[in-house]
């Protein structure tokens, strides 16, 4: 099971907002806006704002988006 598409993502990210969030209380709405969903942004913006590793970050991006599909 792969990822959905940039194109699928970014068609449903504004309807995810709010389970993102949820889930990555510390970033903003608007901060989650600007990602539309795209991986390394996202996890960018939890690596840093969690100070965690990129590694980890993007393991948590990728379990949030696959649940999207």
């Amino acid at each position: 099971m792969g990822l959905p598409s940039a194109d699928e993502l970014k068609g449903k990210w504004k309807q995810q907002v709010g389970a993102a969030k949820l889930a990555w209380g510390k970033l903003t709405e608007d901060e989650l806006l600007q990602a539309e969903g795209r991986e390394e942004k996202l996890a960018g913006l939890i690596q840093e704002r969690y100070a965690i590793t990129r590694d980890e970050a993007e393991k948590q991006v990728k379990d949030f988006l696959g649940k999207l599909k």
